[in-house]
Parts: C-alpha cells; sequence; structure tokens
C-alpha cells in the first residue's frame, strides 16, 4: 500500500476528505518552497501537489502561469526538485504528487525520472497533458518504482472515459470540476456532486477535486461529497502577494490551517 493509499484509507475511518494544496516548486525559490511544504505540513496538508514548472502550462490559468515564470528565472530542474523533496523528507512523511506536464519528463528520460522521483521521497505523478491511451511508457516505469500515476476527469467525460481512468489510476482520481483552466472561482456548478457521485460509482479509488477552490466554505462542500479537496490557485496567489520568505511560508500554513479546520467541523455538523 502507497503512502497515498494509507493517507485515504485513515481518513475514510475518520469520516474526512483529504486536503492537498498545490503549490509551484521554486517560486518565488526553492528555499521558500522547502519552508512552505513545512508549512503546510505543519497546517493540517493530507497530501501536497507539487508543480513542477514548465513554459508553456496550458491547463493552468494566470496565477498558476505566472508562478511558473518565477520559478523557470531561476532556473528550476528537476534534479533541484529531487534535492528539495530529499530535505523535505528529512522531516515530513505527508504525501507528496508531482504535478507537471510531459515534456520536461520525457526530457528528463522517464525511467530516470520515476527512479529519481521515487527514490527522492515522492509518492505521486500527475501528469496533466498525458491521457491514459498514450501512458503505457511511463506508467510502466512509475509501477516499477511504486509511484502512484494519476490521471484527469472533467465533466465532459463519457462513461467509457470514466471507466478507463479508473482502471489506470493508481492512489486516487482527480476530478477537474470546470470545463477550463485553473483558477479561483466564486461558485460551482450544483450538477458538481452528482457527477462525482458518478465516477465514485465506476472506480474504487479516491476521488479528489480540483480546480476553482478557493475559500474554507468551497473546500467544506467539496469535502461533503468528495475524497478530497485540492486547492491551488488562491494559495499560489497568497504566496505571490505576501513578502518575505518567512512571511510566505506563515500565510501559507495558516490558509492550509483554515482549510483543514474547515473539512473537520463539515464531517462534525455531518455527523449530528
Amino acid at each position: 500500500m502507497s503512502r497515498i493509499e494509507k493517507t485515504f484509507a485513515e481518513l475514510k475511518k475518520r469520516g474526512e476528505a483529504a486536503l492537498i494544496p498545490f503549490i509551484t516548486a521554486g517560486d518565488p525559490d526553492l528555499e521558500t518552497t522547502l519552508k512552505i511544504m513545512q508549512a503546510l505540513d505543519q497546517g493540517g496538508a493530507d497530501c501536497i501537489e507539487l508543480g513542477i514548472p514548465f513554459s508553456d502550462p496550458t491547463a493552468d490559468g494566470p496565477t498558476i502561469q505566472r508562478s511558473s515564470e518565477r520559478a523557470l528565472k531561476r532556473p528550476v530542474s528537476l534534479p533541484a526538485i529531487f534535492l528539495l523533496l530529499r530535505k523535505f523528507r528529512k522531516s515530513s512523511q505527508v504525501s507528496v504528487v508531482l504535478f507537471g506536464y510531459f515534456n520536461p519528463l520525457f526530457r528528463f528520460g522517464l525511467e530516470k525520472f520515476a527512479r529519481q522521483a521515487a527514490a527522492s521521497g515522492a509518492d505521486g505523478v500527475l501528469c496533466v497533458d498525458l491521457p491514459p491511451e498514450e501512458s503505457g511508457e511511463l506508467k510502466r516505469w512509475t509501477d516499477a518504482a511504486g509511484l502512484d500515476l494519476i490521471f484527469l476527469l472533467a465533466p465532459t467525460s463519457g462513461a467509457e472515459r470514466v471507466e478507463l481512468v479508473g482502471r489506470a489510476s493508481r492512489g486516487f482520481v482527480y476530478y477537474v470540476s470546470v470545463t477550463g483552466v485553473t483558477g479561483a472561482r466564486r461558485s460551482f456548478d450544483d450538477k458538481l456532486r452528482g457527477q462525482v457521485a458518478r465516477v465514485r460509482q465506476a472506480t474504487s479509488l479516491p476521488v479528489g477535486v480540483g480546480f476553482g477552490i478557493s475559500t474554507p466554505e468551497q473546500a467544506a462542500w467539496i469535502g461533503g461529497f468528495a475524497d478530497a479537496a485540492v486547492v491551488g490557485s488562491a494559495l499560489v496567489e497568497k504566496i505571490e502577494k505576501t513578502k518575505g520568505s518567512s512571511n510566505k511560508a506563515k500565510q501559507a500554513g495558516a490558509f492550509v490551517a483554515r482549510l483543514k479546520r474547515a473539512l473537520k467541523q463539515a464531517v462534525r455538523s455531518a455527523a449530528r
């Protein structure tokens, strides 16, 4: 059982949804990223999505695009991210998913990427622009390295796609809440609850929902019917607008703590 699977199993026993914050590695620099990851862990994150910066992040809105641009000015490489992970593992055992695009992985070498990612302490990989039909080579090496390869579903996904992703994924299934790019949103379609229920009927894997969650109230609502709430743009924006390395980590940790409290309170309210 992988670390991600153990995390979801423990949360299920408590009737609690996972909180998965996203940040971009190297934004604004790798030293600060380490401090932020530690703060997210302390704030109650159940898993961390660590973004691999890329020059053309087609699934991301302007907030995360800017974070990639800032990171790439350093520049930030995969070996540097692996070193960051090894440093993080000295003080934390929280699950980490590497979130990125296929081009950097392909250029680095898929076998080498999977092997070094696992050796550095990563638990999973989510390659945004790699569909299951074209994932055979990467999945071969992630499976061999013990990494969970996670795939995406969207509101436009039909029954066959849902079944395919459910079979191909490991760890959890990532459900994109909207037909669009990442970015904080004021509200969600009421149909989302039913859409997630349809996915959960087709797979035994946990289903996490992301794209757009920006407030504790939204996270709590998502946690009422999904297995995880993924929060990215709202957190990246807080990091962007806060000055000072220590302050960025402090604000990030405090924001995650508020999100986590809301998820726990939602479960307690439902229990009453």
